[in-house]
């Protein structure tokens, strides 16, 4: 799948750049105007054909479809793409919305690092829904937060095939390898910090119980809340697994997957977000854990400077993200106009960070010096 370029429909007229012009409320007005019909539209046929990750056809068809539709440029790049819109701002010319690839699992983000994408950004904005239920009344969000880092991988155990009850003296249980490692962990979890999380599924667990199960294969989450905590963690979860190995004989080797690190947002940005939406609607850090997981967001707060804001949809008690429940709630109407609204509150920012000096300044000054501070937790 190819990505595109998009360029601006127009250059703003003239009366909008007077210094008395209402910025906020212009932008709250084109917000509202595209959300009318065609960003509706792109937002119900995206939810009505899921895709998973990587595999985004007719989602990136009908994004760029909308785009020429409102009058953009758009021209074909050779990377992937996804339609779920991350504005990334640059200065001292802004660049159009990236639209990033498999935002979930998938880490997209670490590819388009990779390619340079966010090469000589100024900031990366970008919002996540969450649980409502998790908000206390009258709130609708979170602008600050932080998230884990989370180093995955997947470990695979190589034995011996015999026959279960013909010789199984002959066979090396890789299947005992997988438990016995999976019984370590366990116990490891007893001595870790409470915000950190080791959690893992079987791959591969043999395929018949007459024949003793030689390739065999786990895949691990190991999370932290700094990049330098997660891989002191992982130091401490790979001994269970070659303590597996070496007690039943079996063979063992590590695939590194698509690990991200620890968010760690602009304040400065999350104060002019929640500055720019309605008085009492979002909350600076409350609840601190509302939405407690992985991003590869993280990866792009490394990069640039970076705003992950969050805000909740309607859903049932205990049905927060990652369920049914959540993916339909996620469909209605009014998750939709609380999307927008988050929508109006990031052109908000991002336009600040393009045209007030002082505040980007800032906000850059503040980015190094975290990136010094997260340099030195190693």
């Amino acid at each position: 799948m190819s990505s595109s370029e998009v360029q601006p429909a127009a250059t703003l007229p003239e009366d909008l750049l007077s210094p008395e012009t209402d910025w906020a409320g212009y932008l709250s007005g084109v917000v509202d105007g595209s959300s009318s019909q065609h960003v509706a539209s792109l937002n119900a046929h995206i939810h009505s054909n899921p895709e998973l990750a990587y595999e985004e056809h007719q989602a990136h068809n009908t994004f760029v479809d909308t785009l020429k539709t409102l009058g953009f440029a758009v021209t074909p790049m050779p990377t992937v793409s996804r339609p779920h819109s991350r504005p990334t701002v640059r200065a001292p010319r802004p660049r159009p919305p990236a639209r990033h690839p498999a935002e979930e699992g998938g880490g997209g983000k670490l590819k388009l690092i990779a390619a340079g994408a966010y090469r000589g950004a100024a900031a990366s904005l970008m919002v996540h829904p969450g649980a409502g239920y998790l908000l206390r009344p009258g709130l609708r969000g979170v602008a600050y937060y932080r998230m884990l880092a989370n180093i995955k991988v997947r470990v695979y155990f190589t034995g011996q095939e015999a026959h279960a009850a013909i010789e199984p003296w002959n066979g090396v249980n890789a299947l005992d390898a997988v438990c016995l490692s999976y019984n370590a962990v366990s116990m490891l979890r007893q001595q870790i910090r409470p915000h950190e999380r080791i959690h893992g599924v079987f791959r591969a667990a043999g395929d018949r119980p007459n024949v003793v199960p030689a390739d065999c294969c786990v895949e691990y989450y190991v999370r932290s809340d700094t990049k330098a905590a997660a891989e002191a963690l992982w130091a401490r979860v790979l001994k269970c697994f070659e303590g597996a190995a070496l007690a039943t004989g079996c063979g063992m080797r590590v695939e590194p997957l698509n690990s991200y690190d620890d968010l760690r947002p602009s304040q400065a940005l999350c104060r002019a977000y929640e500055a720019a939406m309605p008085v009492g609607t979002v909350s600076w850090n409350d609840p601190p854990d509302f939405l407690a997981g992985s991003t590869d967001m993280g990866n792009v707060t490394y990069e640039c400077p970076g705003f992950h804001g969050a805000f909740g949809i309607d859903t049932p008690v205990g049905q927060g993200n990652h369920t049914k429940s959540f993916a339909e709630a996620a469909g209605t109407q009014d998750s939709f106009v609380r999307a927008m609204e988050c929508a109006k509150g990031m052109a908000i920012v991002g336009w600040k960070m393009l045209t007030d000096d002082v505040f980007a300044e800032g906000v850059q000054r503040e980015w190094v010096a975290d990136m010094e501070k997260a340099r030195g937790e190693f």
